[in-house]
């Protein structure tokens, strides 16, 4: 069987997945703190003819003959670039300018998120939509009880400030939490705008939100980074790759019958 045929088939299946990608990131070109992924590929095997040779006292050295074997997905990579803000007006609404993610948990598990619209429960802990509880510098979940329905601000490094019952400006003695990691896009993504530490991410720094990671901004929520013109534009690049490919397992296929057909 012909070698062009298999890499005609390789190309195919990675030029699927690209398109699956761009689909993906086309679906989320509105969720909040969604950052778009890229697929690169890279050759796959080559298979050695002759190897190369080294030249010789009467004779020059040869380049080796080989025949690349198609190609594979080198990789899926999160592009974690800035999206821009969305202006809300909603105290709890809160985007991070800069590196980190907001880290909340479901009880058992801590997540990473960089979609800031949260919430106030019936026991007044600070919650995302998932009811998963936005956690504070001292690793406890935010509680806004104690302000006793006072009405507050956030300020840009996650402190809760409020007027005290004697009209004098207080602060509450939590803040929300910035998370950064050593490599963002080793994270997991876990759905539901989630992301989970893994082995390559390295662990969370958790700390206040500052102007060396990221600083937060109230009344505010980060957009998705997907660019849809750049995104149509790669839909178009991996649909005529797919199409280049099929047309070399299609002429392939016309070289194959041919070979048939020798003796009729």
């Amino acid at each position: 069987m012909l070698r062009s045929l298999y890499s005609g088939i390789s190309g195919m299946k990675n030029f699927q997945t690209k398109l699956d990608t761009i689909g993906n990131n086309i679906a989320n070109v509105n969720t909040y703190g969604y950052k778009k992924a890229r697929v690169t590929f890279k050759d796959a095997i080559s298979q050695t003819s002759s190897g190369a040779t080294g030249p010789q006292a009467n004779k020059g050295g040869t380049n080796a003959v080989q025949v690349g074997l198609g190609s594979k997905v080198g990789s899926i990579d999160t592009i974690d670039t800035q999206g821009s803000f969305e202006t809300t007006g909603r105290v709890l609404d809160l985007a991070i300018s800069g590196d980190g993610y907001f880290e909340v948990t479901d009880g058992s598990q801590n997540y990473y998120t960089r979609a800031g619209n949260f919430y106030l429960d019936a026991d007044n802990n600070l919650v995302n939509s998932d009811g998963f509880k936005v956690l504070g510098t001292n690793g406890q979940a935010i509680n806004l009880s104690s302000l006793d329905g006072k009405s507050f601000d956030i300020g840009t490094d996650g402190s809760i400030n409020y007027t005290d019952a004697n009209g004098n400006p207080a602060t509450l003695n939590q803040k929300i939490a910035i998370a950064t990691f050593a490599n963002p896009s080793g994270l997991t993504k876990e759905g539901g705008n989630l992301y989970s530490e893994s082995v390559n991410s390295g662990a969370p720094n958790t700390t206040a939100a500052s102007n060396n990671q990221g600083t937060i901004n109230s009344g505010y929520l980060e957009m998705s980074n997907v660019d849809l013109s750049d995104e149509l534009t790669n839909m178009i690049v991996a649909e005529r790759g797919f199409q280049a490919n099929t047309r070399i397992i299609t002429t392939s296929d016309e070289i194959l019958q041919e070979l048939v057909n020798l003796k009729r």
